[in-house]
């Protein structure tokens, strides 16, 4: 069986690729390189376009008709950005999507799996959420999500597709091969601009310290993206068992994170426990669309996935820091 993998040229994408390669199976790559790096999908197959493009569409699935399942990893996904021009965002994430699904059905794919966000949800009194806490989103790239959500959910509920959204928390780390990683060389996440502040000498900024949290600053569950990767495999080994296909329901959420939440603070604790040094920050309100954030006291994943992550923060600091110097040795 093949996968095909809008995004593929992606961070999380290309890490995917990678992990369904390692497992056998192999991954049909869409992706329009705006944001992916067409390096991660050397010796790939590799088709360079946009997801709303029926005929590309049409030509992949008449070139690979053993594509079984899509995973949707195309998005834009700066969130202050997303606050700036919501527009562009509401056309990438959600009208582009529409379309997809239109060829996906029409070519006979109907096993979706999309890269969603736990951006989404209202966190309860100990910031802690499941599958079932409530939706609120506070950006319009975390609404985007959601309304892509609901979309499948209808088209699902309407015995066209089954489709299994994944929630991802922070994925952080590269490959441990280091065959991919972050794609951009500047990050809008708290560890990508640790590590570059750490690189040019400078403070690394804070932004938002009143949060109600332990330390006032926002908390997350920092994932590292091999085990997202995973989590990805095992749900299109498992998509079935997931989702059978005579069953009544064709649409499951499933979080993806650790378990365990970790404020900016502890995050430059861990970082500066790695680097054996002392990264100096300063503080800074929260910027647009920032929320105090969440991590999940979900076992969904577990007992439907058959999946629980196993890599620590310390990991994803040390790979990220591994990939970055791959990087920069690259590009000098």
């Amino acid at each position: 069986m093949k996968v095909l993998v809008t995004g593929g040229a992606g961070y999380i994408g290309s890490t995917v690729c990678s992990a369904l390669l390692d497992r056998g199976i192999q991954p049909v790559i869409l992706d329009n390189l705006v944001t992916g790096r067409e390096q991660f999908t050397e010796g790939r197959t590799f088709y360079r376009g946009d997801i709303a493009d029926g005929a590309l569409l049409d030509e992949i699935f008449e070139k690979h008709p053993d594509i079984g399942v899509a995973i949707h990893c195309a998005a834009l996904i700066v969130v202050p950005e997303s606050v700036d021009n919501p527009l562009k965002y509401y056309r990438e994430n959600v009208s582009k999507s529409v379309d997809l699904l239109d060829h996906l059905r029409r070519n006979g794919c109907d096993r979706i799996l999309f890269s969603s966000s736990a951006a989404m949800y209202r966190p309860g009194e100990d910031f802690a959420v499941d599958e079932e806490s409530p939706i609120e989103p506070t950006s319009p790239y975390a609404r985007t999500k959601a309304m892509v959500e609901g979309i499948l959910e209808d088209t699902a509920a309407a015995g066209e597709i089954r489709a299994i959204s994944l929630r991802y928390f922070n994925p952080i780390g590269a490959d441990p091969q280091m065959r991919t990683g972050l794609q951009t060389r500047n990050p809008s996440h708290a560890l990508g601009k640790m590590i570059v502040a750490w690189e040019a000498g400078e403070s690394f900024t804070v932004t938002g310290v009143d949060w109600p949290t332990r330390d006032g600053t926002g908390i997350r569950d920092y994932i590292h993206v091999w085990d997202l990767a995973l989590a990805h495999v095992q749900a299109v080994v498992r998509f079935d068992d997931v989702l059978p296909a005579d069953g009544k329901h064709g649409y499951e959420a499933i979080n993806l994170g650790t378990g365990s939440g970790t404020t900016v603070k502890e995050l430059v604790k861990a970082f500066n426990a790695v680097v054996s040094g002392e990264l100096p920050t300063q503080e800074a309100p929260p910027r647009l669309g920032d929320a105090v954030g969440a991590f999940t006291r979900s076992t969904r994943a577990a007992t439907r996935l058959e999946w629980r992550a196993e890599h620590s923060i310390e990991d994803g600091i040390r790979h990220s820091l591994e990939w970055r110097a791959l990087d920069n040795e690259r590009a000098s």
